[in-house]
């Protein structure tokens, strides 16, 4: 059975009964099924353990595949059991009980039980965590009924808990193991790290010790990461990766009249924003802030970043996710506005800022068209490309930026703004106190309301220069069977594909 965030607000009780590689050329296709895979994707990941770095990539490569969680979102955005066979939830959604399958083990033969939970949930939201989700977790109260069962009391009211539950973030880990998951990752998944060399590919091989191993069609899947647009279509072009999931847009035109290929453009709860450092000046001041997001045609950075694959967003959240309000109209394009806004804010032009750009190509491209953008109004803009790895030690990490063009990908992250110390430097008690009532708030039209405010109070605040809604494309082998046709979390569910 699949749950989504709606039966859970509606019942008290709930009980349950997916670019990269591939090493065949294009003309094995044909050929009969095959058992090997190769995805591409832009960027690679850091490391293999989810709940150490922020980074999407992480999970792309081992969410489902090398780790397991309790839950397993799907394409749909709905809720099924994974390592959790079936669950209750208590009628003031606080108290979850979580009955586990039996006979599951980690890749080095420890079993998967309640112990191994707790242990995994407490070190996510624990002193010395660095999970992006700590706050969640340091929420949790765990307790270990039995070995196959666990209850988990929440502190605040959390409707989709269920969900957060399924992101990579909330992976099971084996205690003895856990510190080394990063470069040697032992999970309970149907695939295992065969080998990884950094820079240039990194391999999963299945694992027939998995409880489901037979059903996995796929042997060995290679992932390679090709961050340049124009070798990402030269590789899928040549036949060297079979699927590449969010490719960059541009050139995409050719494959959907290619008959060798499928094209998959996907929704997302994705926000390419325009953040700003909060706690710098002259970035303190909201009228700056507001010049710059008046200064930006969202339009103009759609075509430009995405090929027009994107929706205009006003703050952080989509069309499409519950509560949402339009707010685009509270920062709308107008370059005179923008202009006012800097001599009311005092500012001597030219204004210079740097503008730091991550390797993904929707972020050296908008960065361009924004920097030129921003020129009319007197904002001079130093474009700053950095490689991932740097991105997350120095904007991420040591919050050294001033503004940065980045796809928030979690569909549930309006928090961020709540967090102390976050790299957005956005500090509000009004913000805060407004959050907190959300997450005790649990009759949906009351929370759907408050999820209003918290989207124009961030707006009007205008925290960021909020962008676009990102649609991401899949382009692929046209007998490739199991692609998601929607993206509510960034996944390539190896175990749901085979060859048609």
């Amino acid at each position: 059975m699949k749950w989504n965030r709606r039966s859970l607000l509606a019942g008290s009780t709930l009980a349950a009964a997916a670019a990269t590689t591939g090493l065949a050329p294009l003309g094995a296709w044909a050929q009969g099924k095959k058992d090997t895979l190769t995805l591409a994707l832009v960027l690679e990941p850091p490391g293999l353990d989810p709940t150490a770095s922020a980074a999407s990539s992480i999970g792309e490569v081992v969410l489902y595949n090398v780790f397991e969680t309790l839950t397993k979102i799907n394409p749909d955005g709905s809720v099924s059991p994974l390592l959790a066979e079936s669950w209750e939830v208590s009628p003031d959604l606080k108290t979850y009980t979580f009955r586990l399958r039996r006979g599951v083990a980690f890749h080095n033969g420890a079993p998967c039980n309640a112990a191994a939970v707790k242990f995994s949930f407490e070190r996510a939201g624990g002193d010395k965590s660095t999970n992006k989700d700590k706050r969640t977790f340091a929420n949790l109260r765990v307790q270990v009924v039995d070995e196959h069962t666990v209850v988990l009391i929440n502190q605040d009211i959390e409707p989709d808990l269920l969900f957060l539950l399924g992101q990579a973030t909330a992976i099971i880990v084996e205690p003895k193991s856990a510190a080394t998951n990063a470069t040697k990752p032992v999970g309970t998944g149907p695939y295992r790290l065969d080998h990884w060399a950094k820079g240039a590919a990194l391999t999963l091989a299945r694992w027939d010790g998995h409880r489901n191993a037979g059903s996995a069609r796929i042997r060995r899947a290679t992932f390679r990461f090709i961050p340049d647009p124009a070798a990402q279509v030269a590789a899928l072009l040549a036949g060297d990766v079979d699927a590449f999931t969010r490719v960059t847009p541009r050139g995409v035109e050719q494959f959907k009249a290619n008959p060798r290929f499928q094209v998959i453009v996907s929704g997302s709860r994705a926000k390419t924003i325009l953040a700003m450092n909060n706690a710098r000046k002259p970035l303190q001041d909201v009228r700056v802030r507001r010049a710059i997001a008046a200064a930006i045609d969202r339009k103009t950075v759609i075509q430009a970043a995405a090929d027009g694959l994107g929706v205009p967003i006003g703050s952080h959240y989509v069309p499409g996710a519950f509560g949402y309000v339009d707010t685009t109209g509270i920062n709308p394009y107008d370059l005179d506005k923008a202009k006012k806004l800097i001599a009311e804010a005092g500012v001597k032009t030219p204004l210079h800022l740097t503008m730091t750009l991550p390797p993904a190509p929707y972020a050296r491209q908008g960065g361009e068209v924004i920097a030129a953008e921003l020129a009319k109004i007197g904002v001079t803009v130093k474009l700053q490309n950095v490689e991932w790895a740097q991105w997350l030690s120095g904007t991420y990490g040591a919050k050294n930026y001033d503004l940065t063009l980045i796809s928030h990908v979690e569909p549930f992250d309006l928090g961020n703004f709540a967090k102390p110390g976050y790299y957005w430097g956005y500090q509000s008690e009004r913000f805060n106190a407004l959050f907190e009532k959300i997450q005790n708030t649990a009759r949906p039209a009351d929370r759907a309301r408050l999820l209003g405010d918290a989207q124009r109070l961030l707006a009007e605040d205008c925290v960021h220069a909020f962008l676009y809604q990102p649609q991401w494309v899949t382009v692929a082998a046209k007998n490739l069977r199991g692609l998601w046709k929607d993206m509510p979390v960034f996944v390539n569910d190896l175990s749901a594909l085979s060859w048609g």
